[in-house]
């Protein structure tokens, strides 16, 4: 390794009674705490390993330099003069905030930042103008350290200081897809004629946000409404739009041929035009149009054989990181969509004498080996908390942003990526569990209603639904 010429006092006396070092050794040095194994004591280990292989505490190195922090006495490696990085982060925040800030608030924005457990990575956060410029408009009043103050600059920075500010309990939650999708809404009726915008935006407001809104104020997600919501406003807007250059027709006008004309001419999704025709229908905005439900023909699904090279892919292959290995092993072997998977948490995992357990129904379910030694190296080593979150993240998938979860599609991607059949290893593996178990029990371990457990059994040929009689009448 090239060795680099220290600058730093604390890295020229550190050396100095031994070879020097480049300054990657001397960084890790200088961030490695633990106890002493020649004084015992919990402390920074700057000094060389012992003949036992493992670092040591700056006096029993005999290291002629004092690495504690002149302001907090914490001791830890010096960024600046003889400040730790945490006090000389709290130092260029405060600038960046116009001084010292007043309001709790401000405080803890403050003292989230400063708890990141790698300080560095926040200072090159700072960096950036966007950055700065956010800090600014918080510490002069411009930008109101609220969720109303954040959503007006509308940016990843902003995104990333209100879940930090949520986690640290600063701000009180919310969910972020519901102002997403209003300020969704206002984009898309932006720029259309009046003939289309006036009854799509009737149908978004008064139907879609409405009912939305009351599944926020209860506490549901709102990831799945809003979503199944914006594909049927979309698809109702590329119909209108079309009904009136081809027809100049319009919501109201609309006939029967038009209707059946479009679903005939394009992809599976304009059926989503249906619930749009079911409420003008209720309004008497248009009683001459009626769609019926679309069901699907076919259901994806992998074979067996394909399952079980996808599940020796995930628990021995290198082809991905654990984290994601981990989900798609959730997936394959549990039949638990990425959605939920995501929002597991790390207290679903018992990891007793007996084995590990996971819950992810009404009752615990066994995890078998490999697995469980996978779920232990993954719990052990979880991912994205070094951020302003820091290690206390109860999500199994902690997501680079404070206090949540990795999105589910960020998982889907990359397991797409990979080739994995998201719907059809899915539809395999509860497939292949209710021929193993009766459905109802299936429903009760993985969290599925029994009516889908029912399905999916029915679909492999094996109903269960004589279970019972089959046992009492068994020789």
């Amino acid at each position: 390794m090239r060795t680099l010429q220290p600058e730093h006092p604390a890295h020229r006396e550190a050396v100095a009674r031994g070879p020097a070092v480049c300054f990657t050794c001397y960084y890790d040095a200088v961030h490695t705490r633990g106890t002493c194994p020649e004084c015992l004591q919990d402390r920074l280990l700057p000094g060389p390993r012992n003949a036992d292989g493992q670092p040591t505490c700056a006096t029993c190195a005999q290291i002629p330099y004092d690495f504690h922090c002149e302001r907090c006495d914490v001791e830890a490696g010096h960024h600046r003069g003889r400040l730790c990085a945490r006090c000389a982060l709290r130092d260029d925040l405060h600038g960046l905030l116009g001084g010292p800030p007043g309001s709790p608030a401000r405080v803890g924005l403050v003292d989230s930042l400063c708890a990141s457990e790698r300080p560095e990575s926040i200072f090159v956060w700072k960096r950036s103008p966007k950055v700065q410029a956010l800090l600014g408009g918080l510490g002069d009043g411009t930008v109101p350290m609220t969720h109303e103050g954040l959503d007006s600059v509308d940016n990843k920075q902003a995104e990333h200081l209100r879940a930090l500010l949520q986690h640290h309990g600063h701000l009180p939650p919310r969910d972020p897809y519901l102002p997403r999708f209003e300020r969704w809404i206002d984009a898309k009726l932006d720029g259309l004629p009046d003939e289309v915008r006036q009854p799509v935006q009737h149908f978004a407001t008064w139907h879609h946000l409405r009912r939305i809104r009351a599944k926020a104020a209860a506490g549901a997600s709102m990831r799945g409404p809003v979503h199944s919501a914006k594909q049927e406003i979309t698809e109702t807007v590329k119909f209108l739009v079309w009904l009136h250059e081809s027809y100049q027709r319009t919501a109201a006008t609309c006939t029967q041929q038009d209707v059946d004309e479009w679903l005939a001419t394009g992809p599976t999704t304009r059926s989503a035009i249906r619930t749009f025709f079911v409420l003008a229908k209720k309004s008497r905005l248009n009683t001459k149009v009626t769609i019926q439900h679309r069901a699907a023909k076919t259901s994806r699904s992998l074979s067996q054989d394909q399952r079980l090279a996808w599940i020796h892919e995930l628990l021995t292959g290198t082809s991905e990181s654990l984290p994601y290995r981990i989900a798609g092993m959730l997936l394959l072997l549990y039949a638990q969509p990425l959605v939920r998977v995501v929002e597991l948490q790390t207290s679903v995992i018992d990891d007793g004498d007996e084995g590990m357990t996971i819950t992810l129904g009404k009752h615990a379910t066994d995890v078998p080996e490999p697995f469980a030694s996978l779920l232990r190296e993954h719990l052990a080593a979880r991912p994205n908390l070094r951020t302003g979150a820091g290690p206390d993240s109860p999500w199994l998938f902690p997501s680079i942003r404070a206090g949540r979860h990795l999105h589910p599609n960020t998982v889907m991607d990359r397991l797409r990526d990979l080739g994995v059949n998201l719907l059809g290893a899915r539809n395999r593996a509860i497939g292949e569990l209710v021929l193993e178990c009766p459905p109802s029990l299936v429903a009760d371990a993985l969290g599925y209603s029994a009516q889908v457990a029912f399905l999916h059994a029915s679909k492999a040929a094996e109903p269960w639904a004589r279970y019972a009689g089959r046992r009492l009448s068994a020789p």
